[in-house]
């Protein structure tokens, strides 16, 4: 019996990361067949991989946003693995929490499992460092994902208690990570990374690309 590819929707407000993650997939016997913006996926696929960068996370993540009227099971995949937000995220439906220094292969088998039935929760390391695998706004920049995810939120207008309630992070952590940022983008003041943040890809899009090819499911 020949085993059916995994059908996939990617689901971030940013281009490039949904494309560094795209391309980490593509080797990997599954089908991109959707991307773009937080918002309902309209393909027919098995799994929806919501990527957190710069985005609702923990308890203002409501699935059914992604699901409507589909049997798509929605997987996290972040680099932000606090326990707290693992928890909140299954509790909330989601079938699956990954971490972002997965390997491929690790990715591709636990959405297998994921599609089987199973609950899978993969949190690997507490941090990456700017080498990872992916893309990222900011990294050219020399940013970490963590500290661009710091710098998406700033652009975005939130504060830094808003940020740390987002992202599950203390205060002090919170202002660590723009200490670090800052220095890398010569900002002193926010208003600096802000005008940073929206020359350099910090700004949400709004896109969403179907593979028209791959809309409708090829009989089993």
């Amino acid at each position: 019996m020949i085993q059916s590819r995994l059908r996939l929707a990617i689901v971030d407000d940013y281009a490039v990361v949904v494309a560094g993650v795209a391309a980490f997939l593509a080797d990997e016997n599954i089908d991109v067949v959707e991307t773009g913006a937080s918002q309902q996926v309209l393909s027919d696929v098995d799994i929806v991989l919501y990527d957190t960068f710069g985005q609702v996370q923990g308890s203002g993540l409501d699935l059914e946003d992604f699901v409507r009227n589909s049997g798509a099971k929605v997987v996290v995949y972040s680099w932000n693995i606090q326990p707290d937000m693992i928890v909140q995220a299954i509790a909330g439906g989601a079938r699956g929490y990954l971490s972002k220094v997965l390997s491929g292969p690790q990715v591709v088998e636990a959405l297998k499992r994921v599609v089987a039935g199973e609950v899978v929760i993969l949190p690997g390391s507490n941090e990456s460092s700017v080498e990872g695998s992916g893309d990222w706004p900011g990294r050219a920049a020399g940013l970490s994902p963590r500290e661009a995810e710091i710098i998406a939120l700033i652009t975005q207008g939130l504060s830094n208690q808003e940020i740390a309630d987002r992202a599950f992070l203390s205060i002090n952590s919170v202002k660590t990570y723009i200490r670090s940022a800052y220095r890398k983008i010569g900002a002193q003041r926010r208003s600096q990374a802000v005008l940073w943040g929206a020359t350099n890809g910090f700004e949400p899009d709004t896109l969403r690309t179907i593979d028209p090819a791959l809309v409708l499911r090829r009989p089993r």
